[in-house]
């Protein structure tokens, strides 16, 4: 069902690199998390954490828990206008929320960005979505 998962999260200065390390831990328990510094436009430290996760057992259980613990029909509403056309799925979580082991999906803000790879041939939107959405109505 899921090729790989990309993962980023910036850290600010007022935040612990610990915490949201652990946040990514929490919604990736087997990510392997690179660390970056960069600066921003006033100047300030920030970090940017980021890795792959590809196995597949991995990205199984990635799934399968993000079908238990979010809201299906707002995952399945969103669905369409958050696939690019080459079957990327882009989830944004809540950091905060990521750390108390809680799955909250948002739409902008400072949060643990996923670039979730649909298996779909031809690599193409319509049929990753429609591999997805079979998924969350199996489940719903």
């Amino acid at each position: 069902m899921i090729h790989n998962i990309k993962f980023r999260a910036f850290v600010y200065e007022n935040e612990s690199i610990d915490e949201i390390t652990q946040a990514i831990l929490n919604l990736l328990p087997e990510a392997e998390i690179e660390a970056e510094e960069a600066e921003g436009l006033l100047e300030d430290k920030i970090i940017i954490l980021s890795g792959v996760v590809s196995k597949k057992r991995y990205t199984k259980t990635f799934f399968n828990t993000l079908l238990e613990w979010t809201d299906l029909d707002k995952l399945n509403a969103d669905l369409e206008r958050k696939m690019d056309e080459k079957g990327n799925w882009f989830l944004r979580f809540d950091k905060a929320d990521a750390l108390d082991e809680k799955w909250t999906i948002l739409d902008k803000g400072d949060a643990i960005h996923l670039k979730v790879k649909i298996a779909a041939f031809p690599a193409k939107k319509q049929i990753a979505v429609d591999k997805v959405r079979q998924a969350i109505l199996e489940k719903n």
